[in-house]
């Protein structure tokens, strides 16, 4: 066996026996996912509008309301619709809070809108759920709104020569029977007319577009943000231990073996990129089962995970070959990956305010949770690539850096 593996196993039995690994590892950011997602979950995911709809017409014109407006709505999940029988059933139930509103389509309502009169449509709301009542009465209004244009334009085009204006000499030498009969047919496509025209209206048109970003629920964002987020502390164990075996003269003692500096400088990043592996997987597979979260394709999720894990152990690196004391390497690598954690969105989407949509793409935190969200949106490995290459590009500038300063702390 290599002798940095041997050197890497030393140190993973060192760390496992450390609590703290553990705790700042897996433990405290399992912790805080769930925490965050009681906190934030339920207000960042809307629930969606309960409505109900009394339909007392039962006619064309309603079933057209129902079908195509309310209908399609409640397939995107924007609202819930309840039938319910009667105005006043619904009215309590508004009333006590087990419905944001309703839709009422009075007797009649077909009728109203062939004879050519303005339909009523009403809508009961409570001012406790003044949005959601808002947003019924804009619905209806919008419908009613079309109808009445369709009516006009069914009005206009069913118009046709008028009874009295024939070629018969006048009102006179008209027989009265063939004049009411000719005010009837051309009644009877009239209705017909805006009968037809109603039940081929689309009042209100669904327009599914994908969104240049795609963003991930709520739960799988927290949880993928607090994981790439105390990743960056974990990593600092295995490439910052170097420091503090030279203080204590363990290295020293390394170095008096036939041992090659470049083995004990690759056990300790062994090291982190095992540790790093574990804890992100362990992370990523308890909030699945957990919190019910949704990270995508496995094999995009790991490519991501060993990209993330990289570019973390390459900053660790540049951290520790700078730094003097272990304590000093702990808290600039505490400094240096709250401040991008912040900056990549791991807490909120940072990437959603003005001018800061540029800046989050220097931390390879935007990229992990950029990757995860094409994953989640039904991507597969390919569409992870591009975050996976952004990530890995960070972790070479880095990690060459970091490999040649930690090299001359090992030849020191």
């Amino acid at each position: 066996m290599p002798t940095s593996f041997i050197l890497a196993a030393k140190d993973l039995r060192q760390r496992l026996r450390d609590r703290s690994v553990i705790m700042l590892a897996v433990v405290v950011p399992l912790a805080l996912s769930y925490i965050l997602s009681v906190v934030f979950g339920q207000g960042s995911t809307p629930s969606p509008f309960e409505y109900a709809v009394v339909d007392l017409d039962a006619g064309v014109a309603s079933q057209t309301f129902i079908s195509q407006v309310l209908d399609p709505l409640e397939s995107k999940e924007i609202i819930n619709v309840h039938r319910i029988p009667t105005i006043a059933e619904a009215e309590r139930k508004v009333e006590a809070g087990d419905l944001d509103a309703a839709f009422v389509i009075p007797s009649g309502f077909s009728a109203a809108i062939e004879g050519g009169t303005a339909p009523p449509l009403e809508v009961l709301g409570t001012v406790d759920a003044a949005t959601a009542g808002e947003v019924a009465r804009s619905v209806a209004q919008s419908f009613v709104t079309d109808l009445n244009g369709i009516r006009i334009a069914a009005v206009a085009g069913a118009g046709g020569t008028d009874p009295g204006n024939g070629e018969g000499g006048g009102a006179e030498g008209q027989d009265h029977d063939a004049a009411e009969a000719s005010r009837l047919a051309e009644a009877s496509r009239l209705a017909e007319a805006a009968s037809r025209a109603a039940a081929l209206a689309q009042p209100l048109r669904l327009s599914d577009r994908s969104a240049k970003t795609k963003i991930l629920d709520s739960k799988t964002y927290l949880a993928a943000g607090m994981a790439i987020f105390f990743l960056f502390f974990t990593v600092q164990f295995g490439v910052a231990s170097l420091i503090a075996e030279r203080t204590e003269g363990t290295l020293c003692r390394l170095l008096a073996l036939p041992i090659r500096p470049s083995a004990i400088l690759l056990s300790k990043l062994l090291t982190s990129l095992v540790v790093g592996v574990v804890s992100t997987g362990v992370l990523v597979i308890a909030t699945t089962l957990l919190m019910g979260a949704s990270f995508g394709a496995p094999a995009g999720v790991a490519l991501l995970v060993l990209a993330a894990v990289l570019s973390a152990t390459g900053l660790a690196a540049v951290v520790a070959g700078f730094a003097k004391t272990a304590e000093q390497a702990a808290n600039w690598q505490a400094m240096i990956s709250t401040v991008l954690g912040l900056l990549g969105g791991t807490f909120f989407p940072v990437s959603q305010i003005s001018g800061l949509n540029v800046a989050v793409l220097v931390t390879p935190h935007a990229w992990f949770l950029r990757g995860l969200a094409h994953l989640a949106d039904g991507g597969g490995v390919a569409d992870a690539v591009p975050s996976a290459g952004a990530l890995l590009l960070f972790a070479l500038v880095t990690g060459s850096i970091g490999f040649v300063r930690l090299r001359r702390v090992v030849e020191l």
